[in-house]
């Protein structure tokens, strides 16, 4: 019950994980892309049901493509053996006869390999099509985890431990101390569940191409988590004086 990730319980999590924001900060930014990554989680969950199950189109299409590659095959065979045990064979003499016969060999070989190259093509048919429908939906939730990390950018919890001035090009900040802190908090577990979301795409599929990939988008997830972490450090241990911070709803 507990080995495998599942996609409704993640799902649950990320609409409870909406609701949370939504309800602290309305009008912002993040809301808005907690509400897209509910989005995302929904195409993600049916994307995970195609993954298990056999693609039947491509199936049937490989296995009458083997078919018909092995008759070719066997008409093949067939045409070299004749040259090599008809009558015209033994006219040419035992010289002529082995090298017809190596040529015959030679030309046996290479169709094998030709075919088994072929053969090798049609059986990944179905794996290189859900690689590259998976790769395509692991691409969105990169960049959900940089938009992610856009919104906190200008978090900036140093704010509180100085009393310099605005410039003219500085935006709006009004998020309190308690503010910030759980809005950091929310980017950060909306980078989590994005790199759970990924996961996903691995747990019923062995691609290496496709593991590779969530292994990125993971990386990704936790050195930008990593680094909001450190500004909600900066929070708990910086001064306790309450203040407007620079932090802008994006």
């Amino acid at each position: 019950m507990y080995r495998h990730l599942s996609e409704k319980q993640i799902l649950g999590t990320l609409n409870t994980l909406y609701h949370r924001i939504a309800e602290r900060f309305p009008e912002s930014g993040l809301a808005r892309v907690a509400r897209e990554l509910i989005s995302i989680a929904e195409e993600t969950e049916r994307n995970v049901e195609f993954l298990r199950r056999p693609f039947w189109p491509i199936r049937i299409a490989a296995g009458i493509s083997i078919v018909v590659l092995l008759l070719l095959l066997a008409i093949a065979v067939a045409v070299v053996i004749d040259r090599m045990t008809g009558p015209g064979s033994a006219a040419t003499g035992a010289e002529g006869g082995i090298f017809e016969m190596l040529q015959g060999t030679e030309a046996l070989i290479n169709e094998i390999v030709l075919l088994g190259v072929a053969i090798w093509f049609v059986l990944s048919l179905e794996s290189r099509y859900k690689r590259r429908q998976s790769l395509r939906a692991i691409h969105q939730l990169r960049s959900i985890a940089h938009i992610v990390d856009m919104h906190q950018l200008t978090k900036d919890p140093e704010r509180l431990l100085s009393n310099q001035p605005d410039t003219a090009s500085s935006p709006v900040r009004n998020m309190t101390r308690e503010q910030l802190g759980r809005y950091l908090d929310y980017c950060s577990e909306l980078l989590s569940v994005t790199s759970k979301l990924a996961a996903l795409y691995v747990q019923n599929f062995a691609d290496p191409v496709v593991l590779d990939t969530v292994s990125e988008v993971e990386t990704l997830a936790t050195g930008l988590s990593g680094k909001i972490w450190q500004k909600i450090t900066l929070l708990d241990t910086g001064s306790t004086r309450e203040q407007p911070v620079r932090a802008e709803l994006l």
